[in-house]
């Protein structure tokens, strides 16, 4: 293992994120406060309780998700697709280096950034509502996994992406539609019975659902099902990337 060369990917790509200070962090918590003024004061005023939870307090842990989930995208999916545009990525590919080295290095650095947003978040929820986690330890846990999963699905999408447009195509399109769809400010519980079982399809309610339990052991789904299908999609995510680094694949053009 090559740690030298993941230390210099790393630091590189911490060190843009500091330059890009107001867009990487500044941004998605001013827009996180934003959804707590609307969604916490003036639908929080109409819906009072969900399982027994403030609606306010509720829908923390969808907010996190929300800016998770974009960031985890983006970080990664920027930071590997800049090197392509640029040119400067054959030279990290024939540097002596595996395509495992390349992926932790880029994917370290955006999870690591999408953990920082999260924190801060969830410190600027405090000032919103009294905030207590049951599970401070399953919580870490599923903000990790998040964020090392969509990193990875991120890193996908800069690999396969061949102009800016298609780089913000499938979390514009498909990833915000679903964490909106997912649960992040309402209950499943709370559809017609046809829509529960539609909603059951989308992947993200898993992730939203056990990352709440996490806070206020209330879940839409089993949380053993929650953990098993972020632990899926994570390994479905690392066979694709190494099979997209041993093909080639949008690589060698």
């Amino acid at each position: 293992m090559n740690y030298q060369a993941i230390r210099v990917i790393y630091k590189y790509e911490m060190l843009r994120a500091w330059y890009t200070l107001l867009q990487t962090i500044a941004s998605p918590v001013i827009s996180t406060s934003l959804y707590f003024v609307v969604f916490g004061a003036a639908i929080g005023s109409r819906i009072q309780q969900i399982d027994g939870v403030p609606y306010a307090v509720f829908i923390v842990p969808g907010l996190v998700m929300l800016s998770l989930l974009t960031q985890s995208i983006s970080n990664a999916s920027f930071g590997i697709f800049f090197p392509k545009f640029t040119g400067t990525i054959y030279e990290v590919m024939s540097a002596p280096i595996s395509f495992f080295e390349i992926m932790v290095g880029y994917v370290g650095a955006a999870a690591s950034k999408s953990l920082i947003v999260g924190t801060i978040i969830l410190i600027t929820a405090n000032a919103f509502v009294d905030l207590n986690i049951a599970h401070p330890v399953w919580m870490v846990a599923f903000l990790v996994l998040t964020c090392v999963s969509f990193s990875l699905f991120g890193f996908i999408i800069g690999l396969w992406a061949t102009n800016f447009e298609k780089l913000q195509l499938i979390p514009m399109l498909v990833i915000t539609p679903l964490v909106f769809l997912g649960g992040s400010f309402y209950s499943v519980n709370m559809l017609p019975p046809a829509w529960q079982t539609v909603t059951l399809f989308n992947p993200v309610l898993y992730l939203i659902s056990g990352f709440r339990w996490s806070f206020f052991e209330v879940a839409d789904v089993s949380v053993g099902v929650s953990l098993a299908m972020i632990t899926v999609f994570l390994l479905a995510c690392l066979l694709l990337v190494w099979w997209m680094f041993k093909t080639g694949y949008r690589l060698r053009n």
